[in-house]
């Protein structure tokens, strides 16, 4: 595939292309994982104006080939992550109406890719990149995200850290009891220490710019990027 979009929105504002997502997502969990239903898989964020949602699609046909979800929490609509976990740990609850409080939280979640885009670098890399680049559009100050444990180390190098008093040691069971999955945070969307080269250079580049077509290089090659991040119609939650 030579050339692929990247396209931000809100959900309520594409049903089409969330039942696109919606498809391809639980297509990938039922083949590769054997997950016919899992806690973040709740489509009740179709209709969730906090609810932001990135596609990777063909920029002609519009055909879903991979995405991610940034839920904005509102204060009262609990995070997939403390749906998921606070069976385990209740201290999540209070830890997320914290961050709320301390300048708003969201967290990144629902990240997938399909076999056709598969080893391009999509997945965990570029829609990490535009989880954290867009978060500066949506009026908050901390992003969460549940990691699988071949994707702590790629969440590290993007600004996340373990919440290691969560759980043992920020890990968890989820989806099934038998994989582990590690709770993380990006502290502070507005302070990038933590982040590695070059992914800083790519994230500050997307939030500076971001309606930008970029040629990427992944595992597969080099291919085109058509990033559009503004994220319309966006409303500021009320204040805390």
């Amino acid at each position: 595939m030579s050339k692929i979009q990247i396209r931000v929105f809100r959900a309520v504002d594409d049903p089409e292309a969330c039942e696109k997502f919606i498809y391809g997502h639980r297509k990938i969990l039922e083949i590769y994982y054997g997950i016919i239903k899992i806690t973040s898989d709740n489509n009740a964020w179709v209709k969730d104006p906090n609810t932001v949602v990135i596609v990777a699609e063909d920029p002609e046909t519009k055909k879903v080939y991979g995405g991610a979800r940034v839920q904005v929490f509102d204060g009262q609509t609990p995070l997939p992550i403390d749906s998921a976990v606070s069976k385990y740990d209740q201290s999540v609850t209070d830890y997320i109406q914290n961050e709320y409080k301390r300048g708003g939280t969201c967290e990144l979640c629902g990240v997938w890719n399909s076999k056709e885009i598969a080893g391009m670098g999509v997945g965990s890399h570029i829609l990490t990149k535009v989880a954290v680049a867009i978060t500066s559009q949506l009026h908050v100050k901390s992003i969460f995200v549940l990691c699988a444990p071949g994707t702590v180390r790629i969440a590290k190098k993007h600004g996340f850290e373990v919440v290691t008093f969560l759980g043992n040691n920020g890990l968890f069971y989820y989806p099934k009891d038998d994989f582990v999955a590690t709770v993380m945070e990006f502290k502070d969307v507005f302070d990038f220490q933590n982040v590695q080269e070059p992914e800083l250079s790519k994230i500050l580049l997307l939030r500076n710019n971001p309606d930008i077509v970029v040629n990427e290089a992944g595992p597969k090659g080099t291919f085109e990027v058509i990033y559009l991040m503004n994220v319309a119609n966006w409303e500021k939650l009320p204040a805390k």
